[in-house]
């Protein structure tokens, strides 16, 4: 993809981004109906593969805006081979794959010179589709499995907290993380209202746990109001939606009062919602494993 048009994708993105926000919608936090689509992270049909970073809040806002019920999506051609078809009028989503290479005649220099080969990033669009958008496809591939049952969703947080090993403590009238101290501190369950937004609050704070120190190692050190403070808040944000997402709790937004700092961000720098979807992926994942046991 040339220069000009990764650049391109980068803002059409982070614009669509700032439209809702602007209109006080979180991308990932919007109202979800539940009961027309499954709580759950948009994978690949064929393939089962989970869409991660940016393409989870472009196929959530999509599915959303469109009355989706499946959170299944597929290539055209994917749907020709599994022997169905899009049907005629059907416009489809971009979402994008970003990584790096190395140019063969940099890895040849490198070798020559004895260095590590530089790479060159580069981010590739394409066009996906939505379950509902084909006709003929198996209805195996739409997997519209039945919703997590709340208890098992609360039961597996409670997992992923113990399996974690965090100094995670319960008192006082705030909810936060301490990267100096690394310890996360929730509030009593009975300080909520709804139960399920303890545990809303605690994936929220439990995604600046995996960002600490020996852990995923992002910075932490911003002072409040700062910018890096504002991405900082905007990963944590997106890290307990993907961990919701997947645990099958519907996602919340903790601190609709950053909305501004979050605009501030994404005016300034038009890959920083790559950066945080990409990091938050990263975050949930980490946070997940403990779920099922593993780390």
């Amino acid at each position: 993809m040339a220069k000009d048009e990764r650049h391109s994708l980068y803002g059409e993105v982070t614009n669509r981004i700032i439209a809702q926000l602007e209109e006080g919608r979180v991308p990932w936090v919007q109202p979800w109906d539940a009961d027309r689509c499954p709580v759950t992270m948009p994978a690949n049909a064929v393939t089962g593969r989970l869409y991660s970073g940016i393409n989870v809040l472009l196929l959530w806002c999509e599915g959303i805006e469109r009355g989706f019920t499946s959170q299944r999506w597929l290539t055209y051609r994917q749907a020709a081979a599994a022997g169905g078809n899009v049907r005629r009028g059907e416009t489809g989503t971009v979402v994008c794959y970003a990584d790096r290479f190395t140019p063969r005649e940099e890895a040849e220099k490198a070798r020559s010179e004895d260095r590590d080969a530089r790479t060159i990033a580069f981010l590739k669009r394409f066009v996906v589709f939505n379950f509902d958008q084909c006709e003929g496809l198996p209805e195996t591939l739409a997997d519209r499995a039945a919703p997590t049952d709340p208890v098992i969703a609360i039961a597996e947080v409670d997992r992923l907290i113990a399996n974690s090993g965090a100094d995670f403590r319960i008192g006082g009238p705030s909810a936060f993380y301490s990267p100096l101290e690394d310890y996360v501190q929730v509030p009593p369950q009975a300080a909520f209202p709804e139960p399920i937004n303890w545990f809303r609050t605690v994936l929220h704070e439990m995604g600046h746990y995996a960002g600490g120190k020996g852990r995923l190692e992002r910075d932490q050190s911003g002072a409040f109001g700062s910018a890096s403070y504002a991405k900082e808040e905007m990963i944590a944000e997106l890290t307990s939606a993907f961990a919701c997402a997947s645990l099958g709790i519907e996602p919340t937004v903790r601190h609709a009062d950053y909305i501004g700092s979050w605009l501030e961000v994404l005016r300034a720098d038009e890959k920083a919602i790559f950066r945080a979807a990409s990091a938050a992926s990263k975050g949930a994942d980490y946070l997940l494993a403990f779920a099922t046991g593993g780390q």
